[in-house]
């Protein structure tokens, strides 16, 4: 099927829910023509370049051949167009060839880069990645050397974390830099599953790999960053021999084949610490914190694309008589229940298109805020939200994509629809950059206590705000609405109580109900996104500005969730609260090991 950008969904979103407009003392290039130009120039390059080649990567995938990983037919000259339109640079600093645009604008173009090929996709984001971790702690050299091409999209980058025995807990990685008596290091050891270890697109590629040195204490404290490039640079830019590392193989995965994921082996490679020696995780957290945004982002995407073809499918496939039209070979979106769900899986994309949305403007504003409290504000919350834009927002991706091909019926489970893929697609989101039981462990063990609950209380201050302006506003369109936010909220500031006192009492209670509560509380931001959406859409309709069809749709899909979504969230406080005594009491034997 054809993809077709979500442009006009994007921009609504961004001034609407994220409150884009808060930027604009910090960006004033960032004006509305502009958004508006970007947004539009990256849908197109995303429909009629990268779109196409989604398929192609899936079925032929890359391939490591005599040493040297081949990208699937197509991607090379795609990133070509991607680095010679300057995406890479979109929100990098001018001071190293970027726009200085938000970041906020980055990750609504690359929501539309992922929804077309998500394989492809990947490559940049952990380009990205690698930006903002040498533009935060690299030397001056070294952002003088790496950052330009980086930002051109001449090299790309990658970050190197995982190995066999080191996949969450990050404290046993073995790989070791060892002095090389120049000032430099050797790194020898091997990492797994890295994502764009090597390709044929770029003439460089700039890793970032965590490691320890000879005499490095235990655990994390013992944990560097080291740059390694695929292909050593001269003092002046200049590419010279290849650098003692290599891909050793290629995973084998259920979804994004476009991506070669590689085993890389460190074969005494030269290269430079970035930052302090044991602050290598802190500093790798930079690039990691950023990468989580774009993988929320990545769930709304594939949720996006799965969302498409199975509306194109349901007009396109007739089966049954329609009760609304007494039709006997009725178009499948004529049947409620499929609308219904075609309703819900565009209510619950746009309602993580907020979540991810506002995360990014409250990056934007915590490193660019005017004041010194706006910006300590700011960082409060885009450190709260993170784990809900990436936690909740893949899950969403997920089930949107299940859904998707639970409307094709059969056809979904035969490849050749493509609904399958999706799905294959989305199900690696909820598991890489953290998996959501961390991103869940962090919200409550760590997110909660930020500010001594400052930031989720602001929170839950702004929430109550969106009430009082849905309660004032008195549109009978809205009024179930405020009805459903007010008793979810409710039930949310209930649930969160509970954790914070059993956080200081019994942490392992708290934990237990922590995947449960990040659902609950997900689901309760993502009703005050489309509420937030509502109100300006019904704003909007009543001075005659607009498509009033349109507009209506958004308040319509708000309403739904407020139903659906919304309406269940009160059950869900039980989920967090109970079963902590069933829980430690349990053992392996009893579990049937």
């Amino acid at each position: 099927m054809t993809f077709r950008a979500p442009v006009r969904d994007i921009a609504f979103s961004l001034r609407h829910a994220a409150g884009f407009d808060r930027l604009a003392e910090a960006f004033p290039d960032a004006d509305a023509d502009t958004v508006s130009a970007v947004l539009e120039a990256a849908g197109v390059f995303a429909a009629d370049v990268l779109a196409p080649l989604n398929r192609q990567g899936d079925l032929v995938g890359a391939k490591l051949e005599n040493g040297v990983v081949r990208t699937a037919p197509g991607f090379a000259d795609a990133y070509r167009q991607f680095a010679e339109g300057g995406w890479t640079g979109l929100a990098a600093s001018a001071e190293h060839g970027g726009a200085g645009l938000p970041k906020t604008l980055e990750v609504a173009t690359l929501e539309m880069v992922q929804a077309a090929n998500m394989a492809f996709g990947l490559c940049p984001m952990l380009t990205l990645g690698a930006i903002e971790a040498i533009a935060h702690h690299g030397t001056t050299r070294q952002k003088a050397l790496f950052l330009p091409r980086l930002v051109s999209g001449e090299w790309t980058g990658t970050m190197n974390l995982t190995e066999p025995q080191a996949g969450s807990d990050l404290a046993a990685i073995t790989t070791l830099a060892t002095p090389d008596g120049h000032g430099g290091y050797t790194l020898s050891g091997q990492k797994i599953y890295i994502t764009w270890g090597d390709h044929d697109v770029a003439d460089n590629i700039v890793h970032l790999v965590l490691a320890r040195t000879p005499d490095a204490p235990p655990g994390v404290k013992g944990i560097s960053l080291f740059l390694a490039p695929k292909v050593m640079v001269g003092e002046d830019g200049a590419l010279g021999a290849a650098n003692a590392l290599r891909a050793g193989g290629l995973e084998h995965k259920l979804g994004i084949h476009g991506s070669p994921t590689c085993v890389m082996l460190f074969e005494g490679a030269k290269a430079e610490l970035v930052g302090q020696l044991g602050s290598g995780l802190a500093h790798m957290f930079t690039m990691m914190n950023a990468a989580r945004l774009q993988v929320g982002t990545q769930g709304v995407a594939i949720a996006e694309r799965a969302y498409q073809q199975a509306l194109a499918f349901s007009l396109e496939r007739r089966q049954g008589r329609s009760a609304w039209t007494g039709e006997s070979s009725a178009r499948l979106f004529d049947h409620p229940d499929v609308r219904r769900t075609l309703m819900l899986m565009k209510a619950r994309i746009e309602a993580a298109r907020g979540i991810c949305l506002s995360t990014a403007v409250a990056a934007d504003l915590a490193s660019h805020g005017a004041t010194e409290e706006e910006r300590a504000t700011a960082k409060l919350r885009e450190e709260l939200l993170t784990p809900i834009a990436k936690g909740w927002s893949t899950d969403m991706g997920v089930a949107v994509a299940s859904e998707g091909l639970q409307i094709h019926g059969g056809m979904g489970f035969i490849e050749e629809t493509g609904a399958a893929q999706h799905y294959r697609d989305a199900r690696i989101l909820p598991i890489y950059e953290g998996t959501n039981g961390i991103q869940a462990i962090d919200l409550v063990g760590r997110k909660l206590g930020l500010g001594e609950g400052q930031a989720i209380g602001d929170l839950m201050d702004d929430m109550r705000d969106t009430l009082t302006a849905l309660d004032a506003l008195a549109d009978p369109t809205l009024g179930s609405l405020a009805r459903r936010l007010e008793t979810a909220l409710d039930a949310a500031s209930g649930a969160t109580a509970w954790l914070i006192e059993r956080r200081a009492r019994a942490m392992p209670d708290a934990l237990g109900g922590a995947t449960a509560y990040l659902k609950l509380l997900g689901d309760v931001v993502g009703g005050w996104m489309l509420a937030k959406g509502a109100l300006a859409a019904v704003a909007a309709i009543a001075a005659g500005e607009g498509d009033a069809d349109w507009l209506g749709a958004k308040v319509s899909l708000a309403r739904l969730y407020a139903e659906n979504v919304l309406a269940q969230v009160p059950g869900q406080v039980a989920g967090v609260m109970a079963g902590a005594a069933d829980l430690a009491a349990m053992t392996p034997e009893t579990l049937g090991a």
